[in-house]
């Protein structure tokens, strides 16, 4: 015959644990011998170690009680709906796992497949991983926000990356960010990116170079992020500005350049 403490330590359990499923009914408590103690035999174990399984599996100790009442056909069934359960919990966790693996290595757990290949393709081409960032988090937003129209500006995007040109301009944004605004190699490069949009503008009509199709808040909610992530870039459209041309996320071409606001 076995103490509560030999009980407990033979099921795996804490003593606390043993006397709670005494108060809520679920093991009998044995009278106290002549000695002035409880004593517990095996069947008490065996029962203390399936309320224990039952438990950990989550079900619900009123279940529990349930279940050590039924007849075994019942029970079977029983275990067999608790190992469904068990299961499907397995892979949606394994999910879960692969998501956030994929968020460790820098990508979104919200990003369709087509953006992951997309930052991947930047990435190979030598982009500067903070201008890869700060597409990665825009994307993010997109996704969420206008997930149906992903592919469109998806597709966009693989055209544009298909241009040597326009690499170069991803290159050239990387390098801006290094620099300072009185830096003369930043004025020069804001010189060579508007004489790019220019020329694309002129190539290929306004709405090649002005190709974001999105509402004003969104614009405005994108830029911030941009800025946010790589502060350098605002320099970089305040220079461009003067020279004809303003936007992060939403390139335009301005009628009247100006000064503009660091």
């Amino acid at each position: 015959m076995l103490t509560i403490g030999e009980l407990a330590s033979y099921a795996g359990v804490t003593v606390r644990a043993v006397r709670h499923y005494h108060a809520r009914g679920l093991l009998p408590e044995p009278e106290r011998d002549d000695s002035g103690y409880r004593r517990y035999d095996a069947g008490a174990v065996i029962e203390l170690i399936k309320i224990r399984t039952l438990a950990e599996a989550g079900v619900p100790l009123a279940r529990v009680r349930e279940l050590l009442q039924a007849d075994e056909e019942e029970f079977a069934a029983a275990v067999a709906d608790i190992d469904r359960r068990l299961r499907a919990e397995i892979r949606q966790r394994q999910r879960h796992r692969e998501r956030i693996a994929r968020l460790a290595s820098g990508h979104s757990l919200v990003l369709p497949p087509e953006v992951v290949a997309y930052l991947d393709r930047l990435r190979a081409l030598g982009i500067d991983e903070r201008i890869v960032q700060v597409e990665r988090d825009g994307w993010i937003l997109l996704a969420a926000h206008s997930p149906e129209r992903v592919p469109e500006w998806m597709a966009r995007k693989r055209e544009q990356i298909a241009d040597p040109r326009f690499v170069d301009f991803y290159r050239s944004l990387g390098k801006a960010l290094d620099r300072t605004s009185d830096d003369p190699e930043l004025v020069e490069l804001a010189d060579e990116l508007a004489a790019y949009f220019t020329q694309m503008a002129e190539e290929k009509g306004e709405d090649y170079v002005d190709d974001v199709d999105m509402e004003p808040a969104m614009v405005r909610l994108m830029d911030a992020l941009a800025f946010d992530t790589v502060p350098p870039a605002r320099r970089l459209i305040g220079l461009l500005k003067r020279r004809g041309w303003t936007g992060w996320t939403k390139l335009e071409r301005v009628d009247h350049p100006g000064d503009a606001a660091s």
